[in-house]
This record gives C-alpha cells, sequence and structure tokens, in this order.
C-alpha cells in the first residue's frame, strides 16, 4: 500500500487499514450429553475463546487511499483473521499489486500482517493497532531501498441503529522505507506520514443494500504522499447474499500520480468488487 514518485504531480474505496471480520462467536455444537439432558429455557452456550473469519475478493482496481496498486488493472485480494473472545486478534491479508508501488519497480504481491485489539462498549467499538507491509521479492541483489514499513493504527466507530460513523488515525513512524532519498545521496532523511479519515456505513433495512462513504487526507512528504499532502474520497454500495458480497464504489483524489504509460493512478474511477467470506 504505497507508490512511487517518479513523475509525480504534486496536487481509497479504500481503507487505512485492511478490512478485518468482525466475527460473531458461534455457539458450541451440541454433544449426546446435551441432547440426554432436560432443555434449560434461557441458557446459552459460551462463545468460543477463538473465532477463525476470512475471505477472497476479486477487484477491478485496487485502490490504496484513493492511489490505484495495480496500473488501474484488476487484483485478487485474501485474508484470514483469528480474533479471541477478549478482544485480541492477528490477521493476514495480501493482495497483487504493480511494480510501482515499491521504489525498486520489482515486486507483484502486498502481505499485510496486523495485530490489535478491539472492544464495543454500548454502541461505541474502539480498535487499534499495528499494521506491517511486506512487499517479498520488491528488491534486486544490491538495491538499497526499503520498502517493508510499521503503521500503528487506531479507530472509533459509532453505531446509532443501522448507520455507523467511524474516525481512523494512521501513523507512520519515520523509518527508512518512507524516506524520499531512499539513503542514495547517503544523508537518508527519514520521513513520517499521517493518514485521518471518516467513514459512513449503514444498511437498507429489510434489504442486503449497504451504502459506505469515505474521506481521507494525507500528510506527508513520504512515499505514501502525493506531494506534502492529499485528499482522497469515495462512496458505494454492496449487496450481500449469505456469504457472497457484490460491491461499486467510486473513488477519487485531489492529487496526480502520472504512471509510465502516462495514465493517472489518482484519477477519478468506478470499483467493482465480487467477494466471499467465512
Amino acid at each position: 500500500m504505497r507508490f512511487s514518485h517518479i513523475g509525480l504531480g504534486v496536487l481509497a474505496l479504500a481503507t487505512a487499514t485492511p478490512a478485518l471480520a468482525d466475527p460473531v462467536p458461534a455457539a458450541a455444537a451440541p454433544t449426546a450429553a446435551d441432547s440426554a439432558a432436560p432443555a434449560d429455557d434461557g441458557a446459552t452456550a459460551p462463545p468460543k475463546a477463538i473465532t477463525i473469519s476470512g475471505g477472497a475478493t476479486l477487484v477491478s482496481d485496487y485502490r490504496f487511499r484513493g492511489i490505484s496498486q495495480t496500473n488501474l488493472q484488476p487484483a485478487i485480494q485474501g485474508s484470514i483473521t483469528l480474533t479471541h473472545v477478549s478482544g485480541f486478534y492477528v490477521s493476514v491479508w495480501s493482495s497483487s499489486t504493480s511494480g510501482y508501488v515499491t521504489q525498486s519497480g520489482t515486486g507483484s504481491q502486498e502481505i499485510d500482517l496486523i495485530a490489535g485489539f478491539k472492544k464495543t462498549s454500548g454502541g461505541a467499538t474502539f480498535d487499534a493497532g499495528l499494521l506491517y507491509y511486506v512487499y517479498p521479492r520488491s528488491r534486486p541483489t544490491g538495491d538499497r531501498s526499503s520498502a517493508n514499513f510499521v503503521e500503528p493504527y487506531a479507530d472509533v466507530a459509532y453505531t446509532i441503529g443501522p448507520v455507523t460513523a467511524k474516525v481512523t488515525l494512521n501513523y507512520a513512524p519515520k523509518q527508512k522505507a518512507l524516506a524520499l532519498d531512499q539513503g542514495q545521496s547517503g544523508l537518508l532523511r527519514k520521513n513520517d506520514n499521517v493518514y485521518l479519515a471518516g467513514d459512513l456505513s449503514g444498511s437498507i433495512p429489510n434489504t442486503p443494500i449497504g451504502l459506505t462513504a469515505h474521506i481521507g487526507h494525507t500528510w506527508g512528504p513520504s512515499w505514501l504522499s502525493l506531494g506534502k499532502e492529499y485528499t482522497d474520497w469515495g462512496f458505494g454500495a454492496t449487496m450481500t447474499r449469505k456469504n457472497l458480497v457484490i460491491g461499486l464504489s467510486y473513488v477519487d483524489t485531489d492529487g496526480v500520480f502520472t504512471l509510465a504509460n502516462g495514465k493517472n493512478a489518482a484519477r477519478s474511477g468506478v470499483v467493482a468488487s465480487v467477494g466471499v467470506s467465512f
């Protein structure tokens, strides 16, 4: 989830943080002894200590904070999450990418390793953790650049009826992977990055349709920003049928990122997706 500044003009629907599943603890399967025992009205089985969830998605374009990570082409994405009943979770998320998302211009995959804690109290949900972005085989022999980096995050969401509002803050501290000079000048001026986003989501009652809206702002300069800063926004809709989710969203930014083929990877666009979850 990054992009090169080569050919960049100074001035997602993607979130700062990969979407984590929020599994509902399932009831334990009844045993033979349970079947033989008299029914206990009002009694419920305790939640499982650990739940596993995940899914796979095909998207027409992988947008990270409004910027295409796949040369405006489709991507395959997948994730798996282990959640403890206490609220702690670990997750792995991955997507195909284009080579320009790293400094070296090589590599075609992004893997995000995530660990965090989520807790709900009343209508509010608090979530905080650490993201580690990994780009396998992204550095040729002798290349001094760095692609992998860490990014702590925190968000708070509040739900009223079918509508949820969320505010997210991501802060990538100063590290080599975000440095504009990548140490080539011998000075290695490390850079940090801040991303602040707001999201609204809701469902239309008695229908499988969900609606979303997003706005985010990036402060740099770093390898995660278009110049010193830029804004991205979008809105979309989803339709859910059992484990199948179909989505359509509009994504745009106020920045310019010119690709080798002359196209603007930060331009407005419509992103379609189809995914399955378990």
